[in-house]
């Protein structure tokens, strides 16, 4: 009887912890990749202090790896967990959430807040059938790195690239063009890169099945030639983005189609081979057609199953505010999702390359959008893999019935 008697008086402080009491801010949770800047654990910090002591906010890191973070939320959603609050998707992830319920749609002021201002592509990532499932956080695009020691005027198309690359290669000179090449996403996102940047789409515009035809093939053919022409690393079926990264600063290749955080890692690890690292857009296809690279980035939602809905949305739009993504853009180099910041002069004079950073997002494409991405995903860097092996007609149509089947929940993923 004594025990029992002292279980409310045991209870009360630990109500009033969480936020499910009369007293103390509410503890809203944020759940986010792993970040070694600091810069969300600043937006966290920031935004708890202007709610006015109405909440705070907690920032929980996921796995690092994409898939461990996925796996993450999908288990704790599919199990109804309410200390669940913000949670911080790959871009790929919206479609699949809203169509199992667990995010909450965007609408009225909130909507309004969370869209003005944004740059249109990366609100494209956070939408479903028509409506708003989250607001970006950040983006993210690819540019082309070279050497202007060896390039002194960029190429402006893959013909042109690889041409260069055959050139300095008989003269003994540096020559690879560094890009993601193994059996992972980076896989499917060059493919999907190529596709847009050749005219075509992966899915239909309705996501209900494969719409491949020519400018697939052509894409195709393109990753082919690249893969079995001097440019090629060695290793180009196991790289992956920091692979291309250290295999640039080693002083190897003379292209690099990656992220901007290549640049300030170059201007760490090699300040001589820096003088001489600069970057121009992704090349183009075709000439007449302009390249089209594959956004990324986080996008922001508020979890069905979160006991402070409404303190949530508001916590979500503080922590994607302008000085919080100016924030992550200056010190963890996540380019932002407010037009506004790409004319900041702070931002500008650290980020030189905004301009083409921002011309790439506004000309950008998307993965597809379907709650089937993750089997999409898996179908297409399976068939494209090892890219030497490609044969265009005949792989594009391999993906095409797979990409069929995985969106009618039929056959057997790679």
């Amino acid at each position: 009887m004594r025990a029992l008697a002292v279980l409310p008086l045991l209870a009360s402080p630990l109500a009033a912890c969480d936020g499910g009491g009369g007293s103390g801010p509410v503890t809203i949770n944020w759940y986010n990749f792993p970040d070694d800047s600091g810069a969300l654990q600043s937006a966290a910090d920031r935004c708890g202090k202007q709610s006015g002591g109405r909440y705070r906010i907690v920032y929980n890191k996921l796995p690092r790896a994409a898939d461990g973070q996925r796996q993450q939320l999908v288990r704790r959603l599919a199990a109804e967990d309410d200390s669940m609050d913000v949670l911080g998707l790959d871009v790929t992830w919206p479609a699949e959430f809203a169509e199992a319920r667990w995010i909450r749609e965007w609408t009225g002021r909130a909507k309004q807040q969370a869209t003005d201002g944004t740059l249109r592509v990366p609100l494209q990532t956070a939408t479903w059938k028509g409506k708003l499932y989250a607001v970006p956080y950040n983006t993210n695009t690819q540019l082309l790195w070279y050497r202007k020691d060896l390039v002194p005027t960029p190429p402006r198309t893959w013909s042109e690239m690889l041409d260069t690359a055959r050139r300095l290669a008989r003269q003994g000179k540096p020559h690879y063009v560094e890009i993601q090449g193994a059996q992972y996403e980076g896989l499917t996102v060059w493919f999907n890169t190529m596709v847009s940047s050749a005219g075509g789409s992966i899915l239909d515009p309705s996501a209900n099945e494969a719409s491949l035809g020519p400018p697939a093939v052509r894409a195709a053919g393109v990753m082919r030639d690249m893969a079995n022409s001097p440019a090629a690393d060695p290793s180009l079926s196991n790289q992956m983005e920091d692979q291309n990264r250290l295999a640039m600063e080693s002083g190897v290749a003379a292209f690099e189609l990656n992220y901007p955080f290549v640049y300030p890692s170059m201007k760490a690890n090699n300040p001589q081979l820096f003088k001489n690292f600069a970057w121009a857009p992704y090349p183009r296809v075709d000439a007449g057609r302009p390249s089209r690279p594959t956004i990324g980035g986080i996008d922001l939602a508020v979890s069905t199953y979160s006991r402070h809905p409404d303190l949530s949305f508001e916590a979500a739009l503080c922590l994607r505010d302008r000085q919080n993504q100016l924030t992550a853009a200056l010190k963890g180099g996540l380019p932002p999702t407010l037009r506004a910041l790409y004319d900041d002069a702070t931002f500008v004079e650290q980020y030189p390359f905004a301009q083409e950073v921002l011309d790439a997002l506004q000309s950008a494409s998307v993965r597809p959008i379907t709650p089937a991405y993750q089997n999409v995903s898996i179908v297409i860097s399976h068939a494209l893999s090892p890219p030497s092996g490609i044969t265009p007609e005949s792989t594009v149509a391999t993906i095409s019935s797979q990409i069929d089947d995985a969106l009618q929940s039929k056959g057997v993923i790679p």
